[in-house]
């Protein structure tokens, strides 16, 4: 509710450029909302700061190109933050899994020991 409130107030204020297609101040509004989504998913997990810093770099090219009349760079740029943000999203998700996974795996072994030790072995 929050993502679709702040990309409805982008939307508005990107209607201000003139000389741009809806379609492109559209995406690039999509692209901010794909943005924010992905700080919110990815938070402050090491994996995936990267790509959201560069998301958000694509962004703003993007906004400075549409406030200019840069319609090609505007949708471009905007294109390049969508892709960047699920990026990012996705090495965030891929580490947080991967931490799962060691720590299921850690467990296992904790319990494959304390059964070795509590059971008598079998000759």
């Amino acid at each position: 509710a929050l993502a679709l409130a702040l990309g409805a107030s982008a939307l508005g204020l990107l209607s201000a450029c003139s000389g741009v297609s809806q379609l492109t101040k559209e995406r690039v509004a999509q692209s901010e909302t794909s943005v924010q989504q992905a700080q919110q998913t990815a938070g402050k997990s090491e994996q995936g700061a990267v790509e959201l810093q560069q998301a958000r770099e694509r962004l703003d090219a993007a906004k400075s190109a549409l406030a200019k009349g840069q319609e090609q760079q505007a949708e471009r740029s905007a294109a390049q933050a969508h892709l960047y943000a699920e990026l990012a999203v996705a090495k965030s998700q891929s580490a947080d899994a991967r931490k799962s996974a060691d720590e299921v795996l850690a467990s296992l072994n904790v319990l494959r020991q304390e059964t070795e030790r509590t059971t008598p072995t079998q000759r």
